[in-house]
């Protein structure tokens, strides 16, 4: 079982309330001059049939105020869309460049904080075009949260394969909780948050309601009827969330009924009221620790479809693109071993990528389509690393 101080135990650093490598200090360096070269690292291919357009907007919320913000200002979001583009497939020999994986500045950034060789993420491998428009019948987004002090970029993998099977996702960078946000006018925001406080309670709630202010603003733009933000009319609005960005997810859900279906990816519901009320609409927790308190307490108070499906072997990290980043990224040799095995599991990273994508496309796929996948059923012999320890509703 996780809780944010054994993280911290484990990490030898401080780490925050999603428990993710706060400082690069905190991990030991090789020598740049013994560094040997790595293998490029690539996202793995999205097994949906659309082809998958990527592009990046900012979106600020006139409304409200940046409690992070010096000066003062209105809180601006950077929003990364992945969508399916009603393309025909190019054949081999005439597709484009793939998108990068991100800009040069926010790559450096998470290099140096999370303890990677320089330069690996300029060579990740995506499988996205960069523009073009979603496919006109495009009807359901999943608004997407990062962890904290992580990246978008870091859920990319888990984005595009939403997108391949039919759906735009939203991934938000929480400017000032985001390793780096990176803007068009050449601002590049770095992390602002405290490694240690002394009310975590307290912290937690600000940051868990900043991002589920900042998860409304964007289902705001989505959805509104002129200009919608995506170009097109979106209908129904899921949440995917990774470690805080679950517990941002689910007190979003409680608060705007927008949002018909939410998934937790191992997000302790640190902040967030939802263990105390629960909810009222489909909700998903896919973990990589068996159990946690506030888990418990959701459960028992939750009053509709529900899950807590539990990824045998899986670490923190196991759910975002880390995994298939790790060996060019020489992070079995950069990180200390324990917080390796922690945050990245024994599981192999293409079994919790298909796993994690399974579990997410069916989800999504029956609550925002209507389209009824059996994996949420009962437990499949195609996936014996997924154990169900909690169902509720058929």
């Amino acid at each position: 079982m996780f809780t944010r101080r054994a993280a911290l135990t484990v990490a030898l650093s401080a780490l925050g309330s999603g428990a993710l490598p706060a400082t690069a200090s905190a991990l030991p360096r090789s020598p740049a001059t013994t560094t040997p070269p790595a293998a490029r690292a690539a996202l793995p291919r999205p097994t949906g049939r659309h082809v998958v357009g990527t592009r990046s907007l900012p979106l600020t919320d006139v409304g409200r105020g940046d409690p992070f913000a010096s000066p003062p200002g209105p809180r601006e979001l950077m929003v990364q869309l992945w969508y399916p583009t009603g393309s025909p497939a190019p054949s081999p020999h005439r597709r484009g460049p793939a998108a990068p994986y991100t800009d040069p500045g926010t790559a450096a950034a998470l290099e140096a904080d999370w303890g990677m060789r320089p330069g690996v993420l300029k060579g990740v491998g995506t499988h996205a075009r960069a523009g073009g428009r979603p496919a006109p019948w495009t009807r359901s987004a999943v608004v997407l949260s990062h962890g904290r002090g992580a990246s978008r970029v870091l859920t990319s993998g888990l984005a595009e394969e939403l997108a391949s099977h039919g759906h735009l996702v939203a991934a938000v960078d929480h400017t000032y909780d985001a390793a780096a946000v990176r803007f068009p006018d050449g601002r590049l925001l770095l992390g602002a948050l405290p490694a240690e406080v002394d009310d975590w309670e307290a912290q937690d709630r600000l940051e868990v309601g900043v991002r589920a202010a900042d998860l409304r603003c964007v289902a705001d733009a989505l959805c509104r009827r002129a200009r919608p933000f995506a170009g097109v009319a979106v209908q129904r609005v899921g949440l995917l969330g990774h470690s805080l960005g679950g517990a941002a997810a689910a007190e979003a859900m409680r608060l705007d009924r927008r949002f018909v279906a939410g998934l937790d990816l191992d997000g302790g519901l640190f902040g967030a009221s939802v263990p105390e009320t629960g909810l009222d609409r489909p909700f998903l927790l896919l973990t990589s620790s068996p159990d946690h308190e506030t888990w418990a307490r959701w459960r028992a108070h939750h009053r509709h479809w529900g899950r807590h499906l539990h990824l045998a072997g899986g670490g923190h990290l196991s759910a975002t693109d880390v995994p298939a980043l790790a060996e060019a990224a020489g992070l079995r040799e950069r990180w200390p071993e324990p917080l390796f095995d922690e945050f990245l599991g024994t599981i192999a990273p293409h079994r919790a990528a298909t796993v994690t994508r399974a579990c997410a496309t069916a989800f999504f796929d029956r609550f925002l389509l209507g389209l009824r996948r059996p994996l949420l059923d009962a437990p499949a012999p195609r996936y014996p690393e997924l154990r169900f320890r909690w169902a509720r509703g058929a």
